[in-house]
């Protein structure tokens, strides 16, 4: 099974997996993109360049991801393990949907297109809700993708994406003290492999 932890920056799904990760051992993979290989590195150095290509961006971010799942996300999965992946292409869809906004017709579409043949969906997503005044304050605002305004519209672009799918994504209230936002992830992770 592979679960992915998305929203905004500063929704604090990256705590979450942490604490997940120290907390469950055997027969799990926690992985997160950008990941740690060169492509990845690519990614992060493209991030922290305010006047970066967001098409040249995308395809760095697709071919970390394209990486990721041969190198990582698959061979966990024909092990039989859960992934849990922090940020995964929903991420992609929604960040890469706005930056590309006026380069292509309905970019957020496009990067689905650009994904859907090959990718492998999640089977459930948790979606860690926040307003993006919160988000912005929670991660610093530190690079072009942490600002308020920016992060408003990737927001609506992952609200689309909870409509496209409203199988796949559990909303959590990620307005919550922590240690509330940790046990409802916590229980639905429980809940989602107790169904399986």
């Amino acid at each position: 099974m592979l679960v992915t932890l998305e929203g905004i920056d500063g929704s604090g799904k990256t705590t979450v997996w942490e604490a997940l990760r120290d907390a469950r051992g055997d027969g799990y993979t926690f992985t997160r993109e950008p990941t740690d290989s060169w492509y990845g590195e690519a990614v992060r150095r493209s991030e922290a360049e305010r006047d970066a290509d967001p098409l040249a961006e995308l395809f760095l971010f697709t071919a970390d991801h394209a990486d990721h799942l041969s190198r990582v996300v698959r061979p966990a999965l024909d092990r039989g393990d859960v992934v849990v992946s922090d940020r995964y292409s929903d991420s992609r869809y929604a960040y890469q949907g706005v930056a590309l906004d006026g380069l292509v017709p309905r970019p957020m579409e496009y990067v689905r297109g650009v994904h859907q043949p090959w990718t492998r969906p999640p089977d459930v997503t948790l979606y860690f809700d926040v307003d993006p005044e919160t988000g912005a304050a929670r991660s610093g605002a530190t690079n072009k993708f942490e600002q308020a305004e920016f992060l408003g519209r990737v927001r609506e672009n992952f609200e689309q994406l909870v409509e496209y799918e409203p199988e796949r994504f559990v909303r959590i209230d990620a307005a919550q003290p922590p240690e509330d936002v940790l046990e409802d992830a916590e229980d639905v992770l429980d809940r989602v492999l107790a169904d399986e």
